[in-house]
């Protein structure tokens, strides 16, 4: 009993240092979680959301679901989903100790829960509310309530986990292979599929819409890799989300611990291990985009065997400790391109509120749309006015005569939005007939009305 008291109140120091960094370093949602939350709010509207607008992502339905309640909240509703997915973090934190401690001990699932819970790329995510940290924390638990012999609700968990992500689908048909389970288990494997075919039939009237636009997007974005490039991308990938020492000590501590055959429920991270490999794989080859954040489940299955090497003996431990204090002095670095990041967030997130809520800007809109170089900024901008689609466009996909047109300024703002994947840096220039209207920050607004 204490140590579940002394391991519930760990979580809760955790869960409050999450919301004091909230709260003391604002940052913003990414593309995707903005369209989410855009589209949350055309729910709440009593309208279908825009999935097909120009180069939008593929959607997650309890994804849109969690931005629709989100976005009762106003304006700040984008705060808000940080500040979740910031508290997911922690609790995917939490699963990762319970399922170390059910396969090994409390050491082992310590040190895993300290490996992947101080991941930069983790933690990024974390800060800019991508759907992948509630999908690690409902996947997570679910192995470790597998692990510790709690069943009844692992597929329900799944369940929720494949409206985030399909991976899901196929850990939970593999369970239920696995577990010889009874057919009347069978609705929780095929619930979330069906649910997402259903979604997107009601909204597009294409029960494969999310497959058809994700390959289509990728070819245009030119995210798609041979296959011979896969292999390289996924050891890159991997190595960097779960960092080279943890991805080493993870394939030396598998080794060990099947020679020493220890171990209880091995099979649960091994699992997540296969199921995402063999997803990041069948992603290339169905000419999906291939990204580094489609790795983070076998990502965070390496730090369990790595957490228990590390744990077996003293002096591996503090071959461990010295080894992580190395790599902080060496990657010193990596703190502050984190550090960075987050004011290179928060400064364009402020400079395009400031700019769009200025007089010049809100007068502009009275004679024609708002567009940007290309689609980076639509869904934020989109939010930020609360204007529907045809309101807000990009000028790579269809020139306007009339309204604001905003350019971007910096070479940074520039590379991550202005040219962002190909697009021509004629895009950020004047459009014929515009006339600069005002500067706020690193953005210009140009106006013309008829």
């Amino acid at each position: 009993m204490t140590g579940r008291r002394t391991e519930h109140l760990v979580v809760a120091a955790l869960a409050m240092a999450a919301v004091v960094f909230w709260a003391a370093v604002p940052t913003y949602p990414n593309y995707d979680a903005y369209y989410h939350l855009v589209w949350g709010r055309e729910l709440l509207d009593g309208m279908k959301p825009t999935f097909e607008a120009y180069q939008a992502p593929t959607e997650h339905p309890l994804y849109l679901a969690v931005c629709a309640l989100v976005g009762l909240v106003g304006e700040h509703g984008d705060r808000v989903l940080v500040l979740l997915t910031a508290l997911s973090h922690v609790a995917f934190t939490w699963a990762v100790y319970r399922l170390g401690t059910a396969i090994w001990d409390r050491r082992a699932g310590l040190m895993a829960a300290l490996l992947a819970g101080s991941s930069f790329a983790l933690l990024l995510y974390a800060a800019r509310a991508y759907v992948d940290e509630p999908f690690l924390a409902l996947v997570l638990w679910a192995a470790a309530f597998e692990a510790e012999g709690r069943r009844r609700a692992v597929l329900p968990l799944l369940f929720l986990a494949g409206l985030l992500r399909p991976e899901a689908w196929l850990l939970a048909g593999g369970l239920w292979l696995w577990r010889r389970m009874p057919p009347r288990e069978l609705p929780w494997v095929l619930a979330a599929p069906l649910v997402w075919c259903a979604v997107d039939l009601w909204v597009t009237g294409d029960p494969l819409y999310s497959f058809h636009a994700t390959s289509e997007l990728a070819d245009e974005l030119n995210r798609n890799k041979s296959l011979s490039e896969v292999p390289g991308d996924f050891v890159r990938f991997l190595a960097d989300t779960a960092r080279e020492p943890v991805a080493v000590a993870a394939a030396i501590g598998v080794v060990v611990a099947w020679r020493r055959r220890e171990g209880r429920a091995v099979y649960v991270p091994l699992a997540l291990f296969a199921a995402g490999t063999f997803t990041f794989f069948a992603t290339s080859i169905a000419g999906l985009s291939v990204l580094p954040r489609y790795l983070t489940v076998p990502a965070v299955a390496l730090c369990l065997p790595a957490g228990y090497l590390v744990t077996r003996t003293r002096w591996l431990l503090g071959l461990a400790i010295a080894a992580g204090l190395a790599f902080v002095v060496v990657r010193a670095d990596a703190f502050d391109r984190l550090a960075t990041e987050l004011r290179f967030i928060r400064g364009t997130h402020d400079d395009l509120v400031g700019v769009l809520h200025t007089r010049e800007v809100t007068d502009g809109l009275r004679c024609g749309p708002v567009t940007l170089p290309n689609y980076r900024l639509v869904p934020d901008t989109r939010w930020i006015l609360d204007l529907p689609r045809e309101r807000v466009g990009s000028r790579s996909a269809r020139q306007r005569d009339h309204g604001v047109a905003l350019l971007l300024l910096g070479e940074k703002l520039l590379r991550r939005y202005g040219f962002a994947d190909g697009a021509s840096p004629i895009t950020n220039a004047p459009p014929p007939g515009f006339e600069r209207a005002v500067r706020h920050g690193r953005f210009v607004a140009y106006t013309s009305c008829p």
